[in-house]
């Protein structure tokens, strides 16, 4: 049913903001409506006062207490999604971050990926009565992810290694010789007496054997925070599954390598340091330094590209990685924040080496891990997410 001309006068109005009569509408807004118009208001009313691109807003002031009061009016009013997109552009909007360091801020807040990005940032200068505030808040969103991705990754990623173990070429004395006659019926050679088995199946690995090394090299400048979130997430993820050897570094222009925090994912997000420059030549060079078994790993960069290293050794060494067979993967980000921006340069240089470089949404992730253990082309695979 189509709403009446009541309605759509309301919501019109409801859209278009301003005082009473200001928006030509000649509707007041009353109650629940009233609210939702003042708390709109608040953020996206005002505009460039002087042309520099200065926002002045109708009034949230500078205080924690009343910005508690406004996050506690759009929890009232808006669905948390919604919730969540005004509290990031109240922070970038109306410089609130500083707010962020208050207790009683944080308590108030709809915890989110974008959120905990903003602390993090923020980790090297909180006070020390606000870090154990931060933490509930970001164990909160992080144990959110991992009901949401683990299991579907978990078992993505079982499979494929199941799959692998038995579509891998066996040695001798690990042939399941009743299941490779079986696949091989079809050579049956009359005159011989015999089968010729063009396709060997062997017995499944021990459950416990390591079967792939995942290395998982992470960009921590400023504008990849929900890929931060993510890949730690994920990380803590792969790392409790024995037939993987998971690795997780860290870099700006400096690394760091957390693999031995990975049975808790907030502490690993609290030794990252979101910010600084970046230098993907020496991450690789370190990364190089984890793989002992190179036909065996899996070398995830997660990065935008944009290199403040030395740009042509970093392509010798992906160059090198991908010579001594191992499989390497570039995702420009790992987060549901749409197109990212990139280094195309380095991105085209990386795929004229077999490396293919794309985003991934983290609902796809354990399909690409999948995907990269039975040595799957990356290429069909990035053309269905």
């Amino acid at each position: 049913m189509s709403a009446s001309p009541e309605e759509r006068l309301r919501r019109w109005r409801l859209v278009l903001g301003g005082e009473p009569g200001a928006d030509g509408t000649g509707v007041a807004l009353e109650g629940a409506d009233g609210g939702i118009d003042a708390a709109l208001a608040a953020l996206y009313r005002g505009g460039d006062s002087d042309g520099q691109g200065e926002q002045r807003s109708a009034g949230l002031g500078a205080s924690a207490p009343s910005v508690a009061r406004w996050l506690g009016d759009i929890r009232t009013y808006f669905p948390s999604t919604v919730v969540q997109v005004m509290q990031a552009d109240a922070i970038e909007r109306l410089n609130l971050t500083r707010l962020l360091l208050e207790p009683e801020m944080l308590e108030a807040v709809e915890p989110d990926v974008h959120l905990v990005g903003t602390l993090l940032s923020l980790n090297r200068v909180m006070p020390e009565k606000v870090k154990h505030t931060a933490r509930t808040v970001i164990r909160r969103v992080v144990e959110d992810l991992e009901r949401r991705v683990a299991q579907r990754t978990r078992s993505a990623v079982a499979g494929a290694l199941n799959r692998s173990a038995r579509m891998s070429r066996p040695r001798h004395h690990d042939i399941d010789w009743n299941r490779t006659i079986r696949a091989n019926l079809r050579h049956y050679q009359a005159e011989y007496g015999t089968i010729v088995p063009e396709r060997l199946i062997g017995y499944g690995r021990r459950a416990n054997e390591v079967r792939r090394d995942v290395v998982l090299c992470v960009d921590q400048s400023g504008s990849m925070a929900a890929s931060v979130v993510y890949s730690s997430v994920f990380a803590t993820v792969l790392a409790s599954m024995r037939t993987l050897r998971t690795s997780l570094v860290f870099f700006d222009t400096a690394v760091v390598d957390l693999t031995d925090q990975l049975h808790d994912p907030v502490e690993v997000l609290f030794g990252t340091q979101l910010g600084g420059g970046t230098d993907i030549n020496r991450a690789i060079a370190y990364g190089q330094g984890l793989v002992t078994r190179p036909r065996d790993t899996i070398f995830v960069l997660i990065s935008d590209l944009y290199e403040g290293g030395v740009r042509d050794e970093m392509l010798r060494r992906v160059a090198a990685m991908v010579g001594a067979g191992i499989q390497v993967i570039v995702l420009l980000a790992l987060s549901d924040e749409g197109r990212p921006a990139y280094d195309a340069d380095n991105a085209a240089a990386l795929a004229a080496l077999g490396v293919p470089a794309f985003a991934c949404t983290p609902d796809a992730f354990g399909d690409l891990m999948a995907a990269a253990i039975e040595r799957r082309d990356l290429r069909t695979f990035t053309a269905s997410i």
